[in-house]
């Protein structure tokens, strides 16, 4: 008999082979979503490990990412959290399935006993660095949804598609740092950025973004680190996406 229960049981170098080699079934579709975003699992040792799964050719053209495609996007911005063990995205592949090559990507059990309309706007340390992720790979869409505490008091984010453009776009709705002094610890943390990006994480992300947006990683990080502050919301794009939850 096939579970779906007790996934903190397997561990998480199982869980992750599982979610990139296991057969990956499908079994509905997350309705709100603006593209093709389906509810998927794969097994192992007879229990779920449930995913979410997003084929490219379910993908919107968007106007002003025209470059790639998204779940490139979304791997991306996973390897980036990945590589500066930020530990904010869940774990994310590119593979085939069902409907083609897409991102698969765990899913995540978030705090329903948590408000998040009460939650975003605190000055959480968590949310902190999720800001300055998000400045590092100029998140357009960090929506309230977007953000997922869990009960072990993680949290995560999720729907990355929209990042990475060479031009300056940032969109969120983690303003509440604007402008206020990076600690130590976060000039160290672009630091390593910058550093990956001239060498490993660069490689890793050649295959997945255009020069010019990774370019642009470079140019964002050079200037945090010039102003050693939070940037500020622009006037002349949205500083938070609509609509914001």
């Amino acid at each position: 008999m096939v579970t779906n229960d007790s996934e903190e049981m397997i561990s998480s170098q199982n869980k992750q082979s599982a979610i990139s080699d296991g057969e990956l079934t499908v079994t509905g579709r997350l309705v709100d979503a603006s593209n093709a975003t389906l509810y998927a699992h794969v097994i192992h040792e007879d229990k779920k490990i449930i995913c979410i799964y997003k084929p490219i050719a379910g993908e919107r053209p968007l106007w002003d990412f025209d470059q790639g495609c998204l779940a490139h996007r979304e791997f991306a911005a996973y390897c980036v959290s990945n590589y500066l063990s930020l530990d904010l995205v869940p774990f994310t592949v590119l593979r085939d399935g069902p409907y083609g090559q897409g991102m698969v990507q765990e899913w995540i059990d978030i705090d329903e006993s948590i408000d998040l309309s009460e939650y975003f706007p605190q000055d959480h340390p968590d949310l902190r660095r999720m800001a300055l992720f998000d400045a590092i790979v100029n998140n357009t869409d960090r929506k309230i949804g977007h953000i997922l505490p869990t009960v072990s008091h993680g949290l995560f984010g999720c729907d990355h598609g929209v990042t990475f453009h060479k031009d300056d776009k940032l969109r969120t709705v983690l303003w509440q740092w604007s402008g206020k002094e990076l600690t130590d610890t976060e000039i160290d943390l672009l630091e390593k950025c910058k550093q990956g990006i001239n060498g490993e994480l660069g490689d890793i992300l050649s295959p997945l973004l255009t020069e010019d947006e990774i370019q642009a990683i470079v140019n964002r990080v050079d200037r945090l680190l010039e102003s050693r502050m939070f940037p500020e919301p622009s006037p002349h794009w949205p500083a938070v996406p609509w609509p914001a939850f």
